[in-house]
């Protein structure tokens, strides 16, 4: 493996100088971090890390290479992977190739050999920001005007660019229930989930009208996780308004989670460094009971807020590391969310019941 410079440059000046991982080139967004110590190609190709740079905590990545049926979409989501030890031979014999070919193939930018833990120490400290990574440019003054002219994450809107583009169908056609999907940057195993329950979904492209939606005759609706900031996607909030207001079954996950919150006035918020990675404690205040959850997101929902529409939502969720909010419920509606992913992949399925929940909700609104 040849070893070529690279360097990682971020918004505040902080600068790390490493070696090229994947393909030589050059590449920017909002750096982040997640804490996982698995299920690396699933964060990889999740719709939710579109244009963000990835820092690993985990300090070995390739060590099992990459198999095309691991992945949540298409192709590989991030801008940018940064991590400490990047390894080429791979152990996994069901693996189809090494993360270098994979990374060749997909145009992915990286860099490796850096100290991951100060990087993380320094977002940790002050705050998610834009960085760039580059092993064909090493000018720091010239890397510093090209990062000049990245876009914030605060206000962009991104779902649109990572959803479909044309409606299509999962599932059998003599399934018990038919799910209407709003693909604002869905992962392949939040439908799994929902075929193996005996659903069929349609998934519709984000900019989808409630009218395109209903068309499709559902018994219930899914609002999807996605990238970027919820506050600009007035286009989801109205979809999600008009289910509401027809008081038709709604779920929502992660960005869906912040839809839903929209759709009732209850602001949302960016967050210092976000929560992403397989290990987060959320308790469910239904049960009593404490759930490790996955995790991606960089956006919340206003807890502030929430109290003081107490009379319209119910807090179902909270994180036990900052209370952030994790879960609500609408007051008097058919509709709940939740911040995590209880699809889990990677992550533990400790949160699965959600989806069921969801289906015990179809099967009542669909006898009432």
């Amino acid at each position: 493996m040849q070893h070529t410079p690279a360097v990682l440059l971020l918004e505040d000046g902080t600068t790390f100088h490493g070696i090229s991982a994947g393909k030589k080139g050059t590449t920017a967004g909002e750096i982040c971090f997640n804490t996982g110590m698995t299920g690396y190609q699933e964060v990889f190709t999740d719709p939710s890390y579109f244009g963000q740079l990835l820092v690993t905590t985990n300090a070995h990545i390739g060590n099992y290479g990459t198999k095309a049926t691991d992945t949540e979409s298409e192709s590989i989501k991030i801008a940018g992977l940064i991590c400490k030890n990047y390894t080429e031979q791979f152990s996994r014999i069901v693996a189809d190739e090494s993360i270098q070919e994979y990374f060749e193939r997909e145009n992915l930018v990286g860099i490796s050999g850096v100290d991951t833990r100060a990087i993380v120490r320094h977002i940790r400290s002050k705050g998610a920001m834009n960085a760039i990574i580059s092993s064909e440019e090493l000018d720091i003054q010239k890397l510093k005007n090209q990062l000049a002219k990245v876009p914030n994450m605060d206000g962009l809107e991104l779902a649109s660019k990572v959803s479909t583009k044309e409606a299509y169908v999962v599932g059998e056609a003599d399934a018990k229930f038919k799910i209407a999907a709003l693909d604002l940057g869905i992962k392949k195993n939040i439908l799994e989930c929902f075929v193996a329950r005996g659903c069929q979904v349609k998934v519709f492209p984000a900019k989808t009208s409630y009218e395109e939606l209903k068309a499709y005759q559902p018994d219930g609706y899914f609002l999807s996780n996605g990238p970027g900031d919820p506050a600009p996607m007035d286009y989801a909030v109205n979809t999600a308004k008009a289910i509401l207001a027809d008081d038709q079954p709604l779920f929502g996950i992660c960005l869906g989670h912040q839809i839903l919150a929209r759709a009732i006035d209850i602001p949302t918020y960016k967050m210092h460094h976000g929560h992403r990675g397989i290990n987060h404690p959320v308790k469910n205040h239904i049960t009593g009971k404490s759930e490790i959850t996955s995790q991606n997101h960089g956006f919340g929902v206003s807890p502030e807020a929430i109290l003081d529409n107490h009379d319209k939502v119910e807090i179902t969720h909270t994180n036990l590391n900052d209370d952030t909010i994790e879960g609500i419920r609408v007051k008097g509606k058919n509709a709940f969310s939740v911040q995590y992913h209880p699809e889990a992949s990677p992550g533990p399925h400790d949160a699965r019941y959600l989806f069921d929940t969801f289906i015990d909700m179809m099967e009542k609104h669909r006898s009432s």
